[in-house]
């Protein structure tokens, strides 16, 4: 089951939600609520702050993308 989760400001009435293809003829449920911000933190600071935790951990992310989980090898306890 895919999910496909947004939180944005609107600034307009309309809103164009793009559903992949694997939706198209299947029964979805779209829901849009007003959610409570924080007034501590505005967007603007939340998107510097991320902006500063990706550069904190950039030399320490590693491509996972050809990894290989073996169970077997990962539960052999007799070594």
């Amino acid at each position: 089951m895919e999910l496909i989760r947004e939180i944005i400001v609107p600034t307009d009435n309309t809103y164009l939600l793009k559903l992949p293809d694997e939706m198209i003829g299947k029964q979805v449920e779209i829901i849009a609520f007003e959610i409570e911000a924080r007034p501590d933190v505005d967007i603007e600071e939340r998107e510097r702050r991320r902006m500063e935790i990706r550069e904190i951990f950039k030399d320490s992310l590693v491509d996972l993308s050809n990894f290989k989980f073996d169970r077997d090898e990962a539960n052999n306890y007799d070594e």
